[in-house]
């Protein structure tokens, strides 16, 4: 009898709170909106936190309320949109994918290499240096910020230039990449196809020619050749406007530094080697 009454006396204590728990589970449960649970079973589910929201619920609760708009996750991409779109009764922006896009191929044997560094392997610790160990100072660091940050393993250092180099395929333009380079040399661009300058210096040109044989030196080139007037030059940059490029290439073909690269949806990895 000793034995077996401390086990009934578990046993119905437990059954009772199990009751009382159950009770109050259902007297106090706050209602869910059946339509923030179909946002979110629509959305990826990769809680990446790429559309500044926490996680995938935050966000369904987000658009459902209005606040958001149904592209404000850069996973799901148009597809996703759509459905979030006919799902609240709303008409599909105009909203194009966006691919992340390194704007530098200067890696080794490209760019000047001044010193040599041993310290953490961290973009950021470098770039907090007072002077860089590689001779551009907008160029990238090659020390790997952005393959770490990466939740969907798009990004890898390439083991001959020490540069990244982005899949495209496997990229969602979630954009943690673009937010972690100190030096701000990765961009989120559309995913069709285009011609992009791909080097941010602000030196001049001869100071450029000295640092990197595919940096932009300046001269103005494309900016003469462009027959759509598309390419204009401003505030020490080349810049390239979309809207008016007709892709004709000419501006690939003439650069003398062939720092103007083609890239677009058919091309899955950014060519960083010349």
């Amino acid at each position: 009898m000793n034995i077996f009454l401390p086990t009934i006396l578990v046993g119905t204590l437990g059954l009772a709170f199990g009751l009382m728990l159950a009770f109050f589970a259902k007297k106090f449960a706050v209602p869910t909106n059946p339509l923030v649970q179909e946002i979110e079973r629509l959305l990826p589910g990769a809680n990446c936190g790429a559309c500044g929201f926490p996680g995938c619920s935050g966000l369904a609760e987000k658009i459902a309320s209005g606040e958001a708009s149904p592209n404000a996750c850069p996973v799901g991409g148009p597809r996703v949109w759509a459905e979030l779109s006919r799902l609240l009764g709303q008409e599909s922006g105009s909203w194009e994918a966006k691919r992340a896009l390194l704007l530098c191929q200067g890696g080794e044997g490209i760019a000047q290499t001044v010193a040599e560094y041993e310290g953490v392997a961290d973009c950021k610790a470098a770039h907090l240096l007072p002077a860089s160990f590689k001779g551009c100072r907008f160029g990238c660091l090659g020390l790997g910020n952005c393959v770490k940050v990466c939740p969907f393993g798009a990004i890898h250092l390439d083991t001959e230039s020490h540069l990244p180099v982005i899949d495209w395929e496997k990229c969602t333009g979630c954009g943690k990449c673009v937010a972690e380079c100190p030096r701000n040399i990765i961009t989120l661009v559309p995913k069709r196809e285009q011609v992009t300058v791909a080097c941010v210096s602000l030196d001049p040109g001869k100071e450029v020619r000295k640092l990197c044989s595919r940096g932009c030196i300046k001269c103005q080139l494309c900016v003469r050749t462009c027959p759509e007037g598309a390419i204009t030059f401003e505030n020490g940059r080349i810049v390239i406007s979309r809207e008016k490029c007709t892709l004709c290439g000419l501006c690939v073909e003439k650069c003398p530094t062939h720092c103007i690269i083609r890239v677009g949806e058919k091309l899955a990895l950014l060519e960083v080697k010349g």
